[in-house]
């Protein structure tokens, strides 16, 4: 059996920026996440939804907030730019990995009557066909 995920209008919802539920799913009114079950209905073009990152799921969860309680949009920290990592970045990626050795794939011996591998010592395990 293959799982795959499955698609979505949450899959549309940018990570932590705040995008207007009505723009994303129609529907009847609903609540604010934080204000709880017990507050009143808002209309969807009242509440934004905000899509949260999540440790052990990438596709993350939706919340929908409303204008009192919805969270800022987090921008993710730029890195710092010292003039070694500009020098190293300007340079082409082939320039800055040494080359990976190429090691030849070492020919193995193999039984003429099994078509199998023989072992170190030369001798097949299956037939007793010995490479000697």
């Amino acid at each position: 059996m293959r799982i795959v995920a499955s698609s979505d209008w949450r899959d549309a919802v940018p990570f932590e920026t705040p995008v207007l539920v009505a723009d994303v799913v129609p529907g009847e009114p609903t609540r604010c996440f934080t204000c709880g079950a017990d507050s009143e209905p808002l209309a969807r073009t009242e509440l934004w939804a905000f899509k949260h990152r999540h440790p052990k799921n990438h596709d993350g969860y939706v919340r929908f907030y409303c204008a009192a309680h919805v969270p800022q949009a987090q921008r993710r920290p730029e890195p710092a730019t010292t003039p070694a990592t500009r020098a190293r970045a300007s340079r082409p990626a082939a320039e800055r990995r040494p080359a990976k050795p190429v090691i030849p794939e070492r020919q193995r011996a193999m039984c003429p009557n099994c078509f199998v591998e023989v072992s170190a010592t030369g001798e097949c395990g299956i037939c007793g066909w010995s490479a000697d």
